[in-house]
């Protein structure tokens, strides 16, 4: 009982949870009937024989997002809004009854197009995407050329639309619903949510909202006065302001600036005293703006989500990647800590307590340092990307690198090679570049140990370039890459082992570009990849 009470007293929806405010439900319906009048009244221009029947018809929208945040509770407070807004704007001119009766039909259409927006939409969606668009726009479109064809037949059987009127009335009416929701209710649907709340409210106080607002004034004042005659002309200007702004700040800012011509369109055209016909035009076109606003913001938007995502899957995998680093770090201190330890066991068990334990309980002191350090190092590098750049000579960077590799090529009957290498140094993170040759001759040993391969070879050397360079490679003796390889070698997510996320070489590029180098993959009879690097100052004047 308490879990029902509690759902009876609040506004959040069954169906979409990122609904409203938690408000009393008598406080939440006062609102949006007071909001739903309030827009009623305000778009309440060139009525067609004084009906319900206008250009431009925002109300609604508000309506629709009401249902969707409250669902079936919604719907006797929606039927009673429109019955009430329809007395109190455009009062009683004709039969109650037939007042009531046509306030009743158009009622049961925004309750049927609010149920099958709630059955298309996804809960939680912010309409940021490009199905979610299409999936809003398209029941919008159709929902309201039915609403307006079920609403002047009404109207027409009721007696209280002239003769002749209704074909002219369905455009009006299809054209001031359907521009009026498509507009506005993205900004009431992101106004009832918490997330929507807060992104719009970031997009809105940065500096450039000030600049495309000024903007959208200066392609008003040019398309309506300096064009004056050939206005039509010059209309285009109004796509500037919107392009930018979703271009720059998405959905966001899509619906910021969409929101803002719309009012600023018919704010204009009252002002100048324009006809109903060419308020019908300018309508459309702020439809066709705040459409192709939507969809650039869309995809913006899908681009940052996909960005992000992507860049969370780069931390994941490169998270795998270190973790062989990590191993093979902490494996010396560790070993080594545990020697100490059972040094100074022995020594407690013979009594001796001088120089002997003492230098034991120094090593362990300093062996778990070490251990430290590189866990530091690792937490800094999956923070920030740091690196930690020490003084490294190549030969030593090889041999540590392949030391393992030389055990597996004995276990998995590879001929593992350390060819020549220049006794030459680098300043770079150790840790990092151990990462890339373990990386690389890891897909060199999985390439020489694929089925059917009679010749087993893996070549590790360097070699040194013209401007103070150096070039580390790793030969194989596998199928090497081919030009469609080649091409998508550094895809994220493209991988030709089954078992691979296709991360390791794109991780691996990044580590070498961040210390000024290049990774490269050569197309030949068998593989080959180059590490280029810069050598340290100290190796060019040596």
């Amino acid at each position: 009982m308490t879990r029902l009470r509690s759902l009876g007293h609040n506004a959040v929806s069954p169906y979409f949870p990122d609904a409203m405010p938690a408000l009393p439900s008598l406080f939440l319906h006062i609102g949006f009937a007071g909001l739903y009048v309030a827009l009623d009244a305000a778009s309440f221009i060139h009525p067609l024989h004084g009906l319900n029947i206008t250009p431009w018809n925002p109300a609604p929208a508000v309506g629709l997002v009401y249902l969707l945040r409250q669902g079936r509770r919604g719907w006797l407070p929606l039927v009673a809004t429109v019955i009430l807004s329809e007395w109190l704007v455009r009062g009683i001119n004709h039969s109650w009854t037939a007042s009531l009766l046509s306030s009743l039909i158009l009622a049961g259409g925004y309750l049927t197009l609010g149920e099958v927006l709630r059955h298309r939409l996804r809960p939680g969606s912010l309409l940021d995407d490009r199905k979610a668009l299409l999936d809003w726009i398209l029941p919008i479109v159709s929902g309201t050329c039915l609403i307006s064809l079920l609403y002047l037949s009404s109207l027409s059987l009721l007696g209280l639309l002239p003769a002749g009127g209704w074909q002219k009335g369905i455009l009006q009416f299809w054209v001031g619903d359907g521009v009026g929701i498509a507009v506005a209710m993205p900004l009431f649907w992101w106004l009832s949510s918490a997330r929507g709340r807060s992104l719009l409210q970031s997009a809105f106080l940065r500096w450039e909202t000030l600049a495309y607002v000024l903007l959208s004034l200066a392609a008003l004042w040019l398309a309506f006065d300096i064009g004056d005659g050939s206005r039509s002309k010059l209309f285009y200007l109004l796509f500037l302001p919107i392009v930018w702004a979703s271009a720059r700040q998405g959905m966001a800012g899509a619906i910021i600036s969409a929101s803002l011509l719309q009012v600023e369109v018919i704010g204009t055209v009252q002002a100048l005293g324009y006809g109903v016909v060419t308020l019908a035009e300018l309508q459309m076109l702020s439809l066709a703006m705040a459409l192709i606003g939507f969809f650039i913001g869309s995809v913006v938007d899908e681009q940052q989500r996909t960005s992000n995502e992507l860049r969370q899957s780069l931390r994941l995998a490169a998270a795998g990647e270190m973790a062989g680093a990590l191993a093979h770090e902490l494996n010396q201190p560790l070993t080594a800590l545990a020697a100490y330890a059972a040094a100074c066991d022995a020594l407690l068990e013979r009594g001796e307590s001088g120089e002997r334990l003492n230098a034991a309980v120094r090593g362990m002191l300093v062996e778990s340092g070490r251990t430290g350090e590189v866990v530091r190092r690792l937490r800094d590098f999956f923070r920030t990307g740091a690196t930690r750049l020490e003084t490294i000579r190549l030969p030593k960077l090889l041999d540590q690198s392949s030391c393992h590799y030389r055990e597996r090529a004995v276990t998995q009957g590879v001929e593992f090679r350390l060819g020549p290498v220049p006794d030459v140094e680098l300043l770079a993170d150790r840790l990092q570049l151990e990462v890339v040759l373990r990386n690389l001759l890891a897909n060199a040993f999985d390439a020489v140990t694929a089925p059917g391969l009679e010749q087993r070879t893996v070549d590790l050397w360097a070699e040194l370039l013209p401007g103070s360079r150096v070039a580390i490679v790793v030969e194989d003796s596998g199928g090497g890459l081919t030009e469609a390889d080649a091409a998508r070698l550094f895809e994220p997510f493209h991988s030709s082992k089954s078992s691979g996320l296709g991360l390791g070489l794109v991780i691996s590029r990044a580590i070498v570009e961040t210390h000024g180098g290049a990774l490269l993959g050569e197309v030949a009879g068998h593989g080959v990849f180059r590490i280029i690097l810069p050598l340290h100052e100290s190796t060019e004047h040596a």
